[in-house]
Parts: structure tokens; sequence; C-alpha cells
């Protein structure tokens, strides 16, 4: 992971060029200072973006539960929920493909909405999470330098569950999140990338043992050994490193069982 991969230590009160007012709410203030403890180390991804979306929740006014959706370019997106029924909701807008957190991460924009069962933006998105009890979004997206990671849903219950003061501390909440949301994708891709390469170089010494035992057997080459290997993998269908684990546990119970006969 290079250093360029994470947002350097700029003051989380002016990130992206946003500054925070003096009368900020408590729970909004709160919600910001646990942002910055998040100990991604000790944290899966799916846990740190469920933080962060229950973070969302207290800070946001008017939330009964928030959802976060971070898009990946090689796999699916990593989508997390702060209750059962923001899962639901996540559920009904990825399998029709159209919501207001598909709509606020393509675009860039936040979208709200307090009347979910007649917006005409969504046909069928809203009135079926309307008939859940579900009246109210706030969509916001999660951007950084690096641009759009996804978004996160804000929901209430309540119609008109959102003013124009949830959209403004929403907006402020997104930005330090999006850079919270950017290094745990780049820690979690350290993690991924080190645990294969851990795994190569394990395959790697299993390859070498067991072209050292052909060698011994038939005396040819490390070329000619390493020959066989792909042949015998090519003709079981079976990965070069299963086949050479093969080889080495055949030869070291032939080994044992000729201890045994002395």
């Amino acid at each position: 992971m290079n250093a360029e991969d994470i947002d350097g230590p700029e003051p989380i009160a002016v990130r992206a060029g946003h500054t925070y007012p003096d009368e900020l709410d408590d729970d909004f203030r709160a919600s910001l200072a646990d942002l910055g403890k998040l100990a991604m180390s000790t944290l899966t991804l799916s846990e740190t973006l469920s933080h962060v979306a229950e973070f969302a929740v207290r800070a946001i006014p008017g939330a009964d539960g928030a959802g976060l959706t971070l898009l990946h370019s090689d796999k699916p997106p990593t989508i997390v929920a702060s209750a059962d029924f923001v899962r639901v909701v996540d559920g009904i807008q990825y399998g029709l493909g159209q919501g207001p957190c598909i709509t606020a991460a393509s675009k860039g924009i936040t979208v709200r909405s307090g009347s979910l069962d007649a917006d005409p933006q969504w046909p069928e998105f809203g009135p079926q999470v309307g008939h859940l009890g579900v009246h109210s979004v706030l969509s916001l997206p999660l951007i950084t330098r690096a641009g759009v990671l996804g978004a996160m849903n804000v929901y209430a219950h309540q119609p008109d569950g959102f003013d124009d003061r949830s959209v403004e501390l929403g907006e402020l909440f997104a930005v330090p999140a999006a850079v919270s949301v950017q290094n745990a994708r780049a820690l979690a891709s350290a993690v991924q990338l080190t645990e294969q390469l851990e795994k190569a170089l394990s395959s790697r010494a299993v390859i070498d043992q067991a072209i050292g035992i052909l060698i011994s057997r038939s005396g040819c080459s490390g070329t000619e050994g390493y020959e066989k290997l792909r042949t015998l993998s090519q003709n079981e269908h079976k990965k070069l490193a299963v086949v050479a684990d093969t080889v080495v546990a055949e030869a070291m119970r032939t080994a044992r069982s000729r201890l045994r006969r002395k």
C-alpha cells in the first residue's frame, strides 16, 4: 500500500475544503470523533463500513437507519446496513436496479425524498419501500480525489423526515466518511495482496520440493522436473501446487514406511 493511497493527516474539519461551523449538534460531533477513532487495522472492510453507517444514523437528524455501498471495479459492491429494515430496502433497490443510492453514486449528487411511495424518480422502488413503512431517504455520494467511491443511504420511517439541516449535516459528514471508506478499502486491498503473496510463496516452496524429489528419483534436471509436474497438472486437471503437494506427501509416506521396516 503506497502512501498516496491514503489521505494524509489533514484535519477532519478542513478535508476537501470543508469547514465545520461552531454550532454543530453534539451527536454530529460525537459521530465525527468516533469516525476518527476507528481502528481499521483490527476490523474487516465490512465491519468498518458498518460502523460508518451507524455513525451516520447518529450524526444526521431524523435518521432511523443507514446503509453504505462501496463500489469496486473488479467485483460486486460491498453493501452494509445499520438495521435489518435497511438491508431489506437496499435489497429491493439493487434487485430492481433503481433507487436513491444508485442515483447518488452514478451522478455524484445528493438525493433527498420525503415521499418515496409517490416519488416519480423510482416508480418501482418507491411504492415497494413505502409499503414497508419507509417514506424518507437522504442519499449522499462518497467522493474523494479518486472519484465517487459509492454512496451512503440514510432512511426514515416518517414522511419528510429530512429537512435542510439534515442535508447540510449529511453532506458535511459524507466528507470524512468518504476518506475513512477510501482508507479502509486501501487497507483491505493491501491485506489481500499480502495474503496472495504468502500463498504464492508457499506454493513455490512445495513446487521446488516436488522438483527436488523428481530429480532424486530419476536424475532429471530441474527444468525437466518442472515439466513433469506441469504435464501431471494438465493431465489431472489440477493446479500445479496441488500436484506438487501430492508428490511431496507420497514421498513422505514412502520414507516413513521404509523407516518402520528397518
